[in-house]
């Protein structure tokens, strides 16, 4: 409800399932009212989110012809879980399709991944808030020790480890990915795990090599999914998981506070000095409000949208922050978009031209919160 929340706007027609009190005259002339149900399309002219009830509700005029609704009638729609809307925009821009994919594909919020193992089995899995998707599992038939030959077993053995760590690399997204679980009896893990490592220095795979912080070694009892409930219970486990991506947006602006203090001329704030500093392609972090997205001014939506589109073509990276959040909400105290900076600009630090529209801008961003 919450993507659904940030992707309707003002202008947009929604159709859905809805119920009407319909008012009858009989032919003596008396009246009675009835509740029926119909199908009903709106152009959206107020939006309020219940975050209580999870439910959300749409004020607008009806647009389609209907047996019960005059054409321009005043209706409102409750959109809930699971019950089916059809949402038509006018324009549907990188951040509408971009919030549509991520609330459809659910390893877009797979915050944690997870290789549980033992001896020639595996099972690659994405952990996110409401299940657990199996990706890959990876069955290789290893030959046992034999005194006195062991090297077939350890070609085996290879084999299998290459076999995860493509599989590792093909399906679990580093870029979302927060945490990786690798679990298994034995040292089976600590084997994996060194051969993985040893395999990315040999290919300079900076994908590994970068994220080898989230790696987590854990016991499990088999290499079947089912022991992923006594690894998820592990107390090392549960500390690792509690940095989602509402964690990851809290580092983005303590990181952005601590450039604003010993590197000023690197950190920025205010929709006209980051545009700016997006002109130089200097922009490495963007940290921008899912407000400014709802805003009612179409144009000021397509600029914004603009600035995003902007960054990710230079290579940026851009956090969307929830106004839900804590961190979001210190981040709408700033006009709602801040930038760190590859390099530093300290002309653009001393220009003053640009300060007014920062305070224009907090206050626009008042307004629209």
């Amino acid at each position: 409800m919450w993507h659904a929340y940030n992707l309707i706007s003002e202008g947009d027609n929604v159709r859905a399932s809805t119920i009407r009190k319909v008012q009858t005259e009989s032919a003596t002339g008396s009246s009675s009212s009835n509740r029926v149900r119909t199908v009903l399309k709106i152009a959206v002219e107020n939006i309020d989110f219940d975050t209580q009830a999870c439910v959300l509700r749409l004020k607008g005029r009806n647009v389609e012809e209907n047996q019960y609704v005059k054409m321009g009638a005043y209706h409102t729609l409750d959109l809930e879980q699971n019950r089916k809307f059809t949402l038509f925009k006018p324009e549907w821009d990188s951040v509408a399709i971009g919030r549509v994919e991520m609330a459809c594909d659910p390893t877009q919020n797979a915050d944690v991944a997870a290789v549980i193992m033992q001896e020639g089995l595996a099972h690659i899995c994405l952990i996110t808030a409401s299940m657990t998707l199996v990706r890959m599992k990876v069955d290789v038939a290893i030959p046992r020790k034999r005194k006195g030959n062991v090297k077939q077993h350890e070609k085996g053995l290879q084999r299998f480890f290459e076999s995860v760590m493509q599989g590792l690399l093909r399906h679990v997204n580093f870029d979302v990915v927060k945490c990786v679980l690798i679990a298994s009896p034995g040292f089976i893990r600590d084997e994996f795990f060194q051969y993985m490592l040893a395999e990315a220095v040999k290919a300079d795979s900076k994908v590994l090599l970068e994220n080898k912080s989230k790696f987590l070694l854990v016991h499990s009892s088999s290499g079947f999914k089912h022991s992923l409930k006594e690894v998820l219970m592990d107390q090392s486990v549960i500390a690792k998981m509690s940095e989602t991506k509402a964690m990851g947006e809290v580092r983005a602006l303590e990181a952005f506070y601590t450039t604003l203090q010993t590197e000023p001329a690197k950190a920025f704030y205010g929709l006209k000095h980051v545009q700016e500093a997006n002109r130089a392609q200097a922009i490495e972090t963007l940290l921008i409000s899912d407000v400014l997205f709802r805003c009612n001014d179409v144009n000021e939506r397509k600029l914004y949208v603009a600035l995003v589109d902007s960054v990710r073509e230079s290579g940026g990276d851009v956090k969307i922050f929830s106004s839900m959040h804590v961190s979001g909400e210190q981040l709408g105290q700033l006009t709602g978009v801040a930038a760190i900076l590859r390099f530093p600009l300290p002309d653009l630090e001393d220009d003053d031209d640009l300060s007014d529209d920062d305070e224009n801008e907090m206050e626009t961003d008042d307004r629209n919160n």
